[in-house]
């Protein structure tokens, strides 16, 4: 079909096939949310159809344009945009609509649907995901684009409800969108004063459009959602933007085209029910029969030649940017492709090897901060920041240059936007070229939770640098001292959790996480000085395996495992017991998900059946019983801390190398 008749064919017909599918499929799952996808329709017709720029026989096209569907709940428009333009999800997948093992889940999960860019649903959090893109997007062009060779050159969609907008982390990342100038961010708001519990006037009413201008973003107010002529010129006028991001407010109908639903919370998230679906197609004239698309409008949405195009002239601009600028060409495939340049790793062992700033005795934040020295030397591609707290955090190194409106730099102050740090970072990582890391105090990682959660779900390499990581930051008080923040980290599958006793451990937790290309890796590092430990070549080692003994003897009767400033504590009993006949092995387990993960042979070579044990930690101490088994003792925190001197609260709480030492002798003697 050529271009005139996919315009006799667009409008109206194809925007249908968009509400027909997703009613049906809502229908078929006996569950769902088919009012945001036929609300939304036009929008996604005019976007997908017009403007966006993508192949769908390559979805990972480096220079694609991205779209991102905030409102995950709505995922059958999507799912209906990738079939109708040619992505490998059959007819068959969309029959499958929210059943076990199908592409077609609930909401769009990132990996498992091609296509899909990021996994949505929480609201507010695929808005977040969307302003990390645009970023990276405009920090790899300041990169790497030189003039004639425009190699990295995209936008990046989203759709956003009422609920995302209601949702505190749509003001904190779109705050900062303003700020960073993101020019290539353009945000649908399907505005349809609907939410499940109804009007949304009731608790919703916000100017919205004034609220993004004074984030200072290009707002295009008042546009109908259901024109397509109107929704293209919105498009256009927000193209032409290249300082600021664009709002285009749509006004829509939620259901939009079923005869008695549209515009209810009816419509929200139940199917529309066989008689109100059967009086949808007589009043629209649409014929097919569910799941099928008419010839014609099937063609009108195939964007398979489109794309080949597309991605066939970028090839040529490319190959014409590999020739003028061989080097940068190796280093952005590289880059997008997610290796690790070659060499750091042997650097980073040398580091825990040899004599220097690790050895002595340091703050593991400080040893953190030694670390990212030298990785910042090899790996270009390493883009920091914190929540307000650099100088705390110590996430800055000397090669750290602020972010500019112009896209230059490699390090962002994001402000008091914990939430929105980490969220704007699961973006940077999914866009690809950058491997982001952030900083903040452990206790707020509470603020941060759930976009660490959607990173470990998406299994993407996003590093979190939490500092003070216990009562030994002191005089703050409870308010600061994280106490059940560690075990509740550990409890996030797919996330990995380091809490390193010293220098060593700081160098090679940081090389794991860097290493790690399939998840999460929360560093947790502590505000006071910590005395380093000599170490064996082996023992050197058997730290990047989680857990290992730091401290043996021939046939131990107690063994002690501690991670991060309470191992001391643990050396420091053992010495004590040692002293009155008792042999002690101390374990030092700076990550007990890697550890765990080790083999049977070699968890048990260093916890051995049988052997009695204690676990030092101070944090909650439910977490470590299934560690230590029946027989065993915890020793750590079960309550909120106090503000004194960080000597004080560990005298106080009573987690001090006396009661290690006594409670193995407990565990040895059976209690």
């Amino acid at each position: 079909m050529n271009a005139a008749d996919k315009t006799v064919v667009a409008g109206a017909a194809t925007a249908d096939a968009l509400r027909f599918l997703a009613a049906d499929a809502v229908q078929q799952a006996k569950s769902g949310h088919p009012g945001a996808p036929m609300g939304m329709a036009e929008m996604a017709d005019v976007l997908w159809r017009r403007h966006l720029r993508h192949n769908p026989a390559d979805p990972h096209w480096l220079d694609r344009d991205r779209f991102v569907l905030s409102n995950g709940h709505a995922s059958m428009l999507l799912y209906s945009l990738l079939h109708l333009t040619g992505y490998d999800l059959p007819i068959g997948q969309l029959k499958q609509f929210r059943r076990l093992h199908a592409r077609t889940p609930g909401h769009p999960e990132v990996g498992l649907t091609p296509g899909v860019e990021t996994t949505t649903g929480p609201l507010g959090q695929g808005l977040a995901h969307a302003v990390g893109m645009a970023l990276a997007e405009k920090m790899l062009a300041a990169s790497f684009n030189r003039p004639g060779h425009d190699v990295i050159d995209h936008h990046t969609y989203v759709f956003v409800g009422d609920g995302c907008l209601m949702e505190g982390i749509s003001h904190e990342v779109c705050s900062l969108a303003g700020t960073l100038g993101l020019g290539k961010l353009i945000v649908f708001y399907d505005d349809n004063g609907i939410s499940i519990d109804g009007d949304v006037k009731g608790w919703f009413t916000d100017d919205t459009p004034r609220r993004f201008a004074a984030y200072g973003w290009n707002v295009i107010a008042a546009v109908d959602g259901h024109d397509a002529a109107a929704l293209d010129r919105a498009i256009i006028d927000a193209r032409s933007q290249h300082a600021r991001p664009t709002l285009i407010c749509c006004k829509t109908v939620i259901g939009n085209g079923a005869p008695t639903k549209a515009g209810g919370h009816d419509v929200h998230g139940a199917p529309l029910g066989v008689d109100e679906i059967a009086a949808m197609r007589i009043e629209r004239k649409w014929s097919a029969a569910p799941f099928e698309i008419p010839a014609p409008i099937a063609a009108a949405w195939d964007a398979r030649a489109a794309g080949r195009a597309s991605q066939a002239a970028w090839g040529a601009r490319f190959a014409a940017y590999r020739a003028a600028f061989p080097e940068l060409a190796a280093e952005l495939e590289r880059r997008s492709a997610g290796a690790l340049p070659a060499g750091l790793a042997g650097q980073l062992a040398q580091l825990v090897r040899e004599p220097g700033d690790l050895h002595n005795k340091v703050a593991t934040r400080k040893a953190s901060q030694v670390v990212l020295e030298h990785i910042s030397r090899q790996l270009p591609e390493f883009f920091g920041g914190s929540a307000d707290l650099t100088g705390s955090n110590l996430t800055n190194v000397k090669a750290s240059r602020p972010v500019q409106r112009d896209g230059s730099g490699n390090y962002l102050s994001y402000g008091v936007r914990e939430f929105g740090m980490a969220a704007i970072m699961n973006g940077i990582a999914l866009h690809g070229g950058y491997i982001p890391y952030g900083g903040t105090f452990l206790t707020f990682s509470d603020y941060s939770r759930n976009a660490i959660r959607m990173a470990a779900l998406m299994k993407q390499r996003v590093i979190h640098v939490l500092t003070h990581d216990s009562i030994g930051l002191g005089e703050d008080g409870p308010t600061h001292q994280p106490v059940e923040h560690m075990a509740s980290l550990r409890l996030i599958p797919n996330n990995w959790l380091w809490r390193p006793c010293d220098g060593a451990e700081t160098a090679v937790a940081w090389q794991a996480a860097l290493q790690r290309a399939d998840g999460p890796t929360c560093l947790v590092l502590s505000r006071q000085a910590l005395a380093p430990f000599g170490r064996t070549a082996a023992q050197l080692g058997a730290i990047a395996l989680g857990g290992y003994v730091l401290v043996d003897c021939a046939q131990p009767h107690v063994v002690l495992i501690a991670t991060g400033s309470e191992v001391e504590i643990a050396v420091a009993a053992a010495r004590q017991l040692a002293l009155e006949e008792v042999a002690v092995r101390v374990v030092s387990m700076p990550c007990v998900e890697t550890f765990y993960a080790q083999d049977k042979v070699y968890r048990e070579s260093v916890l051995p059946p049988g052997v009695p044990r204690v676990s030092v930690e101070a944090g909650v101490t439910w977490f470590w019983r299934a560690v230590v088994g029946e027989r065993g003792m915890t020793v750590g925190i079960d309550s909120f801390g106090e503000s004194a001197p960080a000597e004080q609260l560990y005298a106080h709480f009573d987690i001090t190398p006396a009661r290690v030492a006594e409670c193995a002798l407990a565990v040895i003697r059976g209690r």
